[in-house]
């Protein structure tokens, strides 16, 4: 009497289940995205050759320098806690006080050349420069606002000598701007007021015209990478920064730009709200790595670190943990082992000379970079299961796989899994290509590869020389019974 209706119950369930089910998936694989007029205008990678340029840069150089390095972190004897370029948002700063630093501003020992000296040493293939931070300071003589490197006692252009220097030295140049603007009365953190929205309409035209000036006066710059866009009063400019980035790609074809910029009609921001990329790369890895392929969606990113825990323009005084050069490269090797770029963070002094911590840190990177670049350069995800020893890198239509390797296993034995119908043909040490590998299979498509390097005391480059098995059947081990 009982058990005929719970039977009844459970079979009538079943069939809800299977029914909603099914028209769930239907309704998902039919479902519309939201008309958008201000999100992504393009889905999947550019395919153009400056975009394929800079995704296979694999290092890069970012330089945060401004007025904010002559405090370097101090006033009147207090440490600030935050990152020594937000001092003027403390409150033991005054506002009067950080804007006159302009009339201190005077590197003396500012040379262009050296400092892309340093980064060719290290190996980077583009650099980000700072060209105007939250504080409103131009190392630019811009025409439409005094506070500029022009008023200041070394009166002289930063950015021409800059860019040219990078350009000679064969490394792309990418411009930094913040829209926050604190030295412009007519910034807003949010649009409350009539007053408010008059204010900020001439904002939203100096913005302009300062990124168009930008353009225009420094044409070997390849892209603009954007800061200080988080706040509603520019969350809410959906169509001003849609139109403002159609203008700049006008005016410069093949610009590249993050996903910072702008948001869309909803306020999302980076991914509008179909989910979609909205710029050319994911700017959202900032001093964080992702840890598998399936976290950048498919998208172009780079990963921006600084080598302390949390400073971007010159400090005084390095707090916490200091990054190693080995930490540095293995960020570097598992950048582009997941398709994306490392760039390093560095802050000059208040008179344009770089650390000496800095600089050595760059030659260490840069030392093994010259033996082992061939891993980085052009490179990206391989394809494989990632493994104890470190990462692996590959290059397009090339069948080399390159094991970085940072963690050396006792047995001296480096497990690597290929894919289907895959072999090794031959392995070898990049550093000594002469060095043949011992390989043995210990599973289908399951390789020990044996190596013992002369010094173990850096990362090192394990090279696969793939090939296609003559039939899918060699080395068929039989599954055990269970």
């Amino acid at each position: 009497m009982v058990r005929k209706p719970i039977k009844s119950f459970i079979i009538l369930h079943l069939l809800f289940l299977l029914i909603a089910g099914t028209t769930g998936t239907v309704y998902a694989q039919n479902a519309e995205k939201i008309k958008l007029k201000h999100g992504s205008h393009r889905e999947g990678k550019r395919t153009d050759a400056i975009m394929q340029k800079w995704r296979g840069n694999g290092l890069g150089q970012f330089i945060h320098w401004g007025l904010y390095a002559i405090p370097g972190g101090e006033w009147n004897g207090k440490q600030y806690n935050g990152a020594a370029e937000w001092i003027r948002s403390w409150n033991e700063m005054p506002k009067p006080a950080y804007d006159s630093l302009i009339y201190k501003f005077n590197p003396v020992n500012f040379n262009a050349d050296q400092w892309a000296a340093i980064a060719k040493d290290m190996g980077a293939r583009y650099v980000t420069i700072t060209t105007k931070h939250h504080d409103g300071f131009c190392l630019w003589p811009s025409k439409y606002t005094s506070y500029t490197v022009a008023n200041s006692p070394w009166k002289k252009d930063i950015m021409k000598p800059l860019v040219d220097a990078y350009d000679k030295a064969g490394i792309d140049v990418i411009l930094y701007f913040s829209i926050m603007d604190w030295n412009h009365p007519g910034w807003r953190y949010d649009i409350k007021t009539r007053a408010d929205s008059i204010a900020f309409e001439g904002f939203k035209k100096f913005t302009r015209n300062q990124l168009i000036e930008l353009l225009t006066m420094y044409p070997k710059a390849k892209g603009l990478w954007f800061d200080g866009t988080w706040d509603k009063s520019w969350i809410k400019q959906a169509k001003f920064a849609d139109e403002l980035e159609a203008e700049m790609r006008k005016l410069r074809p093949g610009l590249i730009i993050g996903s910072r910029f702008r948001a869309d009609e909803y306020g999302k921001r980076h991914f509008d709200s179909n989910n979609v990329l909205m710029g050319d790369y994911e700017q959202g890895w900032e001093r964080k790595l992702p840890n598998t392929i399936a976290d950048v969606h498919g998208n172009d990113w780079d990963c921006v670190m600084t080598i302390p825990e949390n400073q971007w323009g010159y400090n005084k005084a390095w707090k916490g943990h200091i990054k190693t050069s080995t930490e540095l490269i293995e960020m570097t090797a598992k950048a582009v082992s997941l398709g994306g770029n490392f760039v390093l963070n560095f802050g000059p002094k208040g008179d344009g000379s770089i650390r000496d911590q800095e600089k050595r840190l760059a030659l260490e990177i840069g030392d093994w970079m010259k033996v082992n670049n061939e891993a980085i350069y052009n490179c990206g995800y391989s394809g494989l299961e990632k493994q104890d020893w470190g990462y692996s890198t590959k290059k397009t239509r090339i069948d080399k796989i390159y094991m970085v390797v940072f963690n050396i296993p006792v047995s001296g034995a480096y497990r690597v899994k290929l894919p289907a119908k895959t072999a090794i043909a031959k392995s070898y040490l990049l550093a000594d290509q002469n060095q043949v590998l011992k390989v043995e299979e210990v599973h289908t498509n399951e390789y020990f590869v044996y190596a013992n390097p002369a010094s173990q005391s850096k990362p090192f480059v394990i090279v696969l020389e793939t090939k296609k098995k003559e039939r899918s059947g060699e080395n068929n081990y039989d599954k055990a019974k269970i």
